[in-house]
């Protein structure tokens, strides 16, 4: 892989995730339907995960921060997994949700786990040419 294609890929991943971060406060109550109902704090969790979006996102973009702001993101990412799991096996709870995006998710976090990972590896392996 050639550095600029890394370049790009953790700039959109650093992008994704500042998006994604302001979203849970600009479109508080979508999150708010998601939240599995053994979660405390709903609004508060809410706000916090947005923000440590945001924060990794801009971490990720910062080449000094970037390898702790990505192992952030994936601690984030797995920390929200149950959740995502929950609402696979509980799709009764999430009647607008179509069951099939319900379970789309789970993989989904595994590759952007692999993403975020390999976006934001340290850059003495951004020069490999074995990738």
């Amino acid at each position: 892989m050639t550095k600029s294609v890394r370049a790009i890929s953790t700039f959109l991943v650093g992008l994704l995730f500042i998006l994604a971060g302001f979203n849970h406060f600009i479109n508080t109550d979508f999150y708010l339907d998601l939240m599995p109902p053994y979660i405390p704090a709903h609004l508060t969790m809410v706000y916090v995960s947005g923000f440590f979006e945001v924060l990794g996102g801009a971490g990720v973009l910062i080449p000094t921060l970037r390898r702790a702001a990505g192992w952030g993101l994936i601690a984030l990412m797995i920390a929200v997994f149950p959740a995502n799991l929950h609402m696979a096996t509980q799709p009764g709870e999430y009647p607008s949700i179509p069951y099939w995006m319900l379970v789309a998710r789970i993989p989904l976090q595994l590759i952007l786990i692999a993403w975020v990972e390999w976006s934001t590896r340290h850059p003495s392996t951004l020069d490999s040419k074995t990738e």
